[in-house]
């Protein structure tokens, strides 16, 4: 069974007011949040980076580029 066949029947089984909560999240889904849309309109950061930033931030683009990365639910989970 594929993930939309699994949905649809689970969506199925739904009652009237689990539907309209479901259909709320999804429209919303695509929409930035208030702290996104407050960041995103504000000034951008003109500070240079220090070298030590620098450094980190070529660590961490070679890492994601080696595959070394944690999945979200695994961060999620070691934060608790």
């Amino acid at each position: 069974m594929t993930a939309k066949e699994k949905l649809r029947q689970t969506v199925e089984q739904l009652s009237e007011e689990e539907a309209q909560e479901a259909l709320r999240y999804l429209d919303e889904r695509g929409r930035p949040d208030a702290l996104t849309e407050f960041l995103d309109k504000g000034p951008g950061d003109d500070e240079p980076l220090t070298p030590e930033e620098e450094e980190g931030m070529s660590e961490a683009r070679a890492e994601i580029k080696r595959g070394q990365t944690v999945p979200l639910e695994q961060l999620r989970r070691d934060l608790g």
